[in-house]
């Protein structure tokens, strides 16, 4: 069972940093997630998903809610 139908379409939150970052700051992808986000499988993407959360060290899980 996929955990996308659970998420927003992309972790993006507007806080890039992909053109100096190998990793985004703002979502946690690698540059290469970030420019092929859309051509991703669903799996691929549900396999990004659980590694940034797991993680959890992007903007996207430190800022105050």
């Amino acid at each position: 069972m996929s955990i996308l139908h659970d998420l927003p379409d992309s972790p993006c939150i507007g806080i890039c940093s992909t053109l100096f970052d190998e990793v985004c700051t703002g979502c946690g992808r690698t540059a290469g997630e970030v420019s092929n986000w859309v051509f991703l499988s669903d799996e691929e993407k549900a396999t990004v998903w659980e590694r940034i959360v797991r993680e959890g060290t992007a903007v996207r899980f430190t800022r105050p809610t």
